[in-house]
């Protein structure tokens, strides 16, 4: 046993340098994405003043590649290239109707508010107030029948416009009366128009006939029976335009004007009562 010759013990390996591609290609100082060497001071660049008018353009450092830049293995590196480029600034000039434009909206816009400041004033110093219409008397001449479903009939109405308005002249157009009864209309009269000053009433007088109007039966006989009972309702509507000047304003409405009248049968066909509204219509 002891004659068996001893093996002799292998070494381990020995350790390569720490020199791989990986150590080269990557160390800090030489990666390729860094763009300029490390340096231990930065000397300041001097700047240049610029005028107002001039844009400064730095150009790109991956645009240009400087032939002395350091190679590693093959690869370059890019250093940053601090060259800048002054360019003239393009002043872009407002074009003088666009100026004109504006000028005109501005005045416009003045005058607008002043005129509307103006109506105002003058609408609280005034303070409009809707005309009354109403009725002063009426008179039922005739009532006769010329068949069962046919009548005639013959009415005098006096007819009174007040202007309430203490600063405001009106004038009133296409006025149109009518005579209803049972809300069926049996008469209708128009009025010529006419100006009413500040303060002032103006009585119309008007004449309405009813000739060969048909009413449906029950109409009649009621009119019979209220002729009978001396008691006869009508209702009278109109219808007008008011016109009225506010200074240098000029501006209309409609009224609806309405009348319950009562009167007695004919001959004398007297007012007994009369009940009449105006609002705008």
């Amino acid at each position: 046993m002891s004659n068996l010759p001893t093996t002799p013990q292998s070494q381990p390996p020995e350790t390569p340098p720490w020199d791989t591609p990986s150590s080269r290609w990557f160390s800090p100082i030489s990666t390729p994405w860094r763009t300029t060497p490390r340096t231990r001071q930065s000397t300041p660049t001097p700047t240049t003043p610029t005028a107002l008018t001039e844009v400064i353009v730095s150009k790109s450092p991956l645009s240009h590649k400087s032939p002395t830049t350091p190679s590693h293995d093959g690869i370059e590196s890019e250093r940053l290239n601090d060259t800048m480029v002054l360019l003239p600034l393009r002043i872009n000039r407002t074009n003088p109707w666009v100026w004109c434009g504006a000028a005109l909206c501005f005045i416009f816009s003045i005058l607008l508010i002043i005129f509307g400041i103006a109506t105002l004033v003058l609408f609280l110093a005034l303070r409009p107030r809707t005309p009354v219409f109403d009725i002063s008397n009426a008179k039922l001449n005739t009532i006769y029948f010329e068949s069962p479903v046919y009548f005639n009939g013959d009415m005098l109405l006096l007819l009174n416009f007040t202007n309430p308005n203490k600063k405001l002249g009106v004038r009133f157009d296409q006025l149109t009366v009518e005579l209803w009864f049972s809300d069926k209309k049996i008469a209708t009269q128009g009025v010529l128009p006419f100006k009413q000053g500040n303060g002032k009433t103006r009585l119309e007088p008007i004449r309405l006939i009813s000739n060969l109007v048909f009413l449906p039966v029950n109409h009649l006989v009621e009119l019979r029976r209220q002729l009978i009972n001396n008691q006869i309702n009508y209702e009278i509507r109109s219808l007008f335009r008011v016109r009225a000047v506010l200074g240098i304003i000029h501006y209309s409405y409609w009224l609806h004007g309405s009348c319950q009248l009562q009167l007695a049968s004919p001959p004398t066909g007297g007012l007994i009562s009369r009940n009449c509204t105006t609002k705008k219509w």
